[in-house]
């Protein structure tokens, strides 16, 4: 057995101590391959400390190697020891061929940590001295997408297409499907899309394609995806709320109900799921079922707003007063929300409790002095309380934005003359 097998046998049984000893032994050595082969072995197996050793011993001996500048600078980032690694790959000098490697290494680094703009940096750099290099377009490309520069990100996929299938493990055609996608170009991620599925066929590539086909408005396609992509992998949770928004979009509602209660059956967690499988059953008139599955929205996620106001909507419409104030009151979000407010008003009118109804008109007022049904409620519920001047202010609101109301003007010209 030769010594490199010796070590990976030692750490694959875990004899910490005879490791110990072989690489203190190997330190004291000038077999500088094999301590670079030996540091190799241990970074695969996460052995990061002793890697960056063996990297700090082969640097003392070789100070001007590049490489080993570089492999122990990106042991040292997943060390956490930033700072050191950034200092050993600003040794690295442009007129050397490891310079683009560094520069790769740093990008990597600074897009880590959130500095996109400063890695791009680097990218560029690294780009503009070695151009039709693929590896440094991928990376680049990477980088863009990642900024959410798509048109940029996707010249860089194009050309890369045109000389490669893959980089590493990963598809260029794929990254073109999803980079078109994320920029919103669905019509142009569309054919990419369908290239992949003729050769792999994955979860992720056929949820892609189908969200691509839906938002261009193929809503059969993407039920045909989504379809194979359940047979597929019936635990893939998004493809329920994408295929019953698919069905609804073709007016088949009893069909996207069942498919939004199926996925509510794989993950029962699933908020956006109880809201639009209450929004159907709505349309179906399943008034129970719908309020069952808004209310578990709420349960979890209680400020979840598109689902407090449907509620609230649903209850105001049946009239359920006393349900609907519980489920407002004391809710932070009424504050910001006018809607509710306008809920509450109407409830407190119908259960005759007026200056509650009156607060909460006003507090309704500045963000639905746009609204007609809810300006004309306001304008007939002041007038119902005596409170004629300030009636008159809603419903010149009114007739300024609908002139067309011949009630309102005709209510405006007979307040009017009693002041004459």
């Amino acid at each position: 057995m030769g010594q490199l097998e010796q070590v990976e046998q030692i750490i694959q049984e875990g004899d910490l101590d005879a490791l110990s000893t072989f690489l203190n032994h190997l330190k004291n050595t000038t077999d500088f391959d094999k301590m670079y082969d030996t540091a190799n072995i241990l970074a695969a197996y996460g052995f990061l400390k002793e890697t960056a050793e063996l990297y700090e011993v082969l640097l003392i001996h070789l100070p001007d190697e590049a490489q080993l500048k570089i492999d122990r600078a990106n042991t040292l980032i997943e060390l956490g020891e930033e700072d050191e690694a950034l200092l050993l790959l600003k040794e690295i000098r442009q007129d050397e061929d490891e310079y683009a490697q560094a520069l790769l290494v740093q990008a990597d680094y600074y897009q880590m940590v959130g500095l996109a703009e400063t890695a791009i940096s680097k990218i560029q750099e690294a780009y503009e001295l070695y151009p039709e290099e693929p590896i440094i377009q991928f990376a680049y490309a990477e980088l863009l997408l990642d900024a959410g520069r798509y048109a940029e990100a996707t010249r860089f996929y194009l050309d890369l297409k045109k000389q490669v299938e893959t980089i590493g493990e990963i598809s260029i055609v794929e990254r073109l499907a999803e980079a078109y996608s994320a920029g919103g170009a669905y019509e142009e991620a569309i054919p990419h899309y369908e290239e992949i599925l003729q050769d792999n066929p994955t979860p992720e590539t056929l949820f892609g394609a189908a969200f691509a086909h839906y938002q261009v408005g193929s809503a059969k396609r993407a039920i045909q995806l989504l379809e194979e992509l359940i047979a597929m992998d019936p635990d893939y949770y998004s493809a329920y709320m994408l295929i019953g928004q698919a069905h609804l979009l073709l007016d088949e509602n009893k069909k996207a109900y069942d498919l939004f209660k199926a996925g509510i059956a794989r993950d029962e967690y699933d908020k956006e799921l109880q809201l639009s499988a209450g929004k159907c059953a709505l349309k179906l008139g399943l008034p129970n079922e719908a309020e069952s599955h808004l209310s578990e929205a709420l349960v979890l996620d209680p400020e979840y707003i598109e689902a407090l106001v449907t509620l609230a909507s649903f209850y105001n419409e049946t009239e359920q007063d006393n349900a609907l104030v519980e489920l407002i009151t004391n809710k932070e979000q009424v504050e910001d929300l006018a809607i509710l407010h306008a809920f509450l008003a109407y409830a407190y009118e119908r259960m005759e409790s007026y200056e509650d109804a009156y607060d909460s008109f006003k507090k309704a007022y500045d963000g639905l002095k746009d609204d007609y049904a809810f300006l004309s409620s306001y304008a007939s519920f002041l007038i119902e309380e005596g409170r004629r001047e300030e009636a008159v202010k809603v419903a010149s609101e009114l007739v300024t934005q609908f002139p067309e109301d011949q009630n309102w003007n005709a209510f405006l010209e007979s307040e009017n003359n009693r002041e004459v």
